[in-house]
């Protein structure tokens, strides 16, 4: 009966720990091509091209005529087609003409009600992730959120104010994990924020893998909890 147990057992553990090495490689497949299969039902519009190629009918890309699965090979092209027009289009845009053609759409899609709000908003949240001008994330920090005696990790980016005193008051933008793209927003005076010793690369992925990934310097984020439990108690 105890080998059977130990047996039984033995297979568990096995099959576990098997489970744990396939399965964030089943994951990230399946994120990869649902990915991919979406980035394809946007761009497939851009094939319609293709049919003024003699010999070449729409039926040639669709499986069961246009709008139903695209074959795996045309999935590629038209992949392919818009990595390279999105690649043309951001050339274009480092010109006079490319940028007055961006500033008329921004005009153009900030006018349509409904869809302007929803454009502007994602263009400002792009922006914040993307910009190449100048980091909107300034500092890795942690702050006493979401209620008293827990923290979270969350980045500075913009100083509003400052108080009577001389004391600033800062934004901090305290990211959702593992979707660090939403988040909430915190308006705090700069005595309240403890200011953490890593780049705002590590802080993102130390948010995004859900503090499975320790900074660079893990210690700078020991040291600074434990400065803050500190004045925590000298206080109380």
């Amino acid at each position: 009966m105890s080998k059977r147990v130990t047996l039984l057992g033995r297979t568990r553990r096995n099959f576990f720990t098997g489970l744990a090495v396939v399965l964030p490689v089943i994951i990230s497949i399946g994120v990869a091509l649902w990915l991919f299969n979406q980035a394809v039902a946007v761009s497939d519009i851009l094939l319609y091209p293709f049919r003024f190629i003699p010999g070449l009918e729409l039926s040639d890309f669709w499986k069961d005529g246009p709008g139903s699965d695209l074959y795996f090979g045309w999935k590629v092209v038209a992949i392919l087609e818009a990595v390279i027009l999105t690649g043309l289009l951001g050339f274009l845009t480092r010109y006079y003409v490319g940028k007055k053609l961006v500033q008329l759409m921004d005009y153009v899609m900030l006018n349509v009600p409904l869809l302007g709000k929803i454009y502007g908003t994602v263009k400002q949240v792009n922006q914040a992730f993307t910009s190449e001008k100048k980091s909107s994330f300034k500092q890795v920090v942690m702050v006493e959120f979401p209620r008293k005696g827990l923290f979270s990790v969350g980045f500075v980016t913009a100083e509003q104010v400052k108080t009577d005193e001389g004391e600033s008051i800062i934004s901090i933008f305290v990211p959702t994990t593992p979707n660090p793209t939403t988040g909430f927003l915190l308006v705090l005076p700069e005595s309240k924020v403890v200011k953490l010793d890593m780049s705002v690369a590590d802080g993102i992925k130390y948010i995004v893998s859900l503090g499975a990934v320790p900074p660079e310097n893990a210690g700078g984020i020991q040291a600074a909890f434990k400065a803050e439990v500190a004045r925590m108690l000298s206080d109380g």
